[in-house]
């Protein structure tokens, strides 16, 4: 058993989506639903958007496992994916890093102090793929709306999967809606049976996108890498923007390409460190 004595963890962000970051590819952790919400609680443990957790791979240099703070495990997270690299590429002076999830294998290096570009690999659009619970020929537009039937207040979203299901309802202002009080219902619909990331995407122009996101098991918040790398595919898909263009988030702006040439999307952004730590006693019980 866990007694959570001397387990030291680091504490970071990417653009203020932060992270409490423990290392088990020496000493094995037993990570459940309770351990993770314990942790990442911010007022009785030491808080955080999601709890990463660094494990050995047969098949890239390290494996990330993530879970979100309500203490459900996901498959990606761009943003932590840009953390692990910088911690990791300072602390073996190496230039690449394959980092294994459970959303698919992600590739990584340093373009300049304190930012990291991933490729994020290739999106996936089929209905099954994101997944729906029903068929939909064309998932850049499908039949969803939230409020009347004959003046909805949010309707036929585009969805991607990018390592988990997004859904992006396009709006002219992110700010006019109460995502806070839409994104429960919209993320447990019975049409995302692994439930959803819900965005709003307001388009400024052909090479910029302003997202507000509300996180599957995390709710609101700064930012999401797998949500500016999914918009990108969204946008250009229904002839919005261009295939490189920069995303807004709360927490700050991302630089996103969907490549030509390989299909693959090329998520560019910072890292911060906040500080290094102890897991207090009891946390991992």
């Amino acid at each position: 058993m866990n007694t959570g004595s001397h387990i030291p963890f680091r504490k970071m962000n990417g653009l203020g989506n932060d992270f409490v970051i423990l290392d088990a590819r020496i000493r094995a952790l037993k990570i459940d639903t309770v351990s993770a919400r314990a942790i990442a609680s911010r007022e009785t443990g030491i808080g955080c958007d999601q709890l990463i957790v660094l494990e050995k791979s047969p098949i890239a240099d390290v494996r990330m496992r993530i879970w979100n703070n309500e203490g459900g495990e996901v498959e990606s997270c761009g943003n932590a994916t840009r953390c692990i690299a910088d911690l990791l590429l300072d602390t073996d002076s190496a230039e690449k890093l394959s980092v294994d999830t459970t959303g698919g294998l992600l590739k990584c290096f340093r373009t300049g102090k304190d930012l990291i570009s991933v490729d994020m690999g290739e999106p996936r659009v089929h209905w099954s793929q994101i997944p729906l619970a029903e068929e939909f020929h064309d998932t850049r537009a499908i039949e969803l709306q939230i409020g009347p039937i004959d003046a909805p207040i949010l309707h036929t979203p585009s969805v991607v999967n990018v390592g988990n299901p997004h859904c992006f309802f396009w709006v002219d202002d992110v700010n006019a809606y109460d995502l806070a009080r839409m994104g429960p219902l919209l993320e447990n619909h019975p049409i995302f049976p692994e439930r959803a990331n819900i965005s709003l995407a307001q388009v400024e122009s052909r090479e910029r996108v302003i997202l507000k996101v509300w996180e599957r098991g995390a709710g609101l918040t700064r930012a999401c890498g797998t949500a500016a790398c999914a918009v990108v595919v969204a946008a250009a898909r229904k002839g919005l923007c261009e295939r490189k263009i920069t995303v807004g988030l709360p927490g700050g702006d991302l630089e996103l390409e969907w490549r030509e040439d390989d299909n693959h999307i090329l998520m560019t952004g910072p890292v911060a460190y906040e500080f290094d730590g102890v897991l207090p006693p009891g946390l991992l019980e």
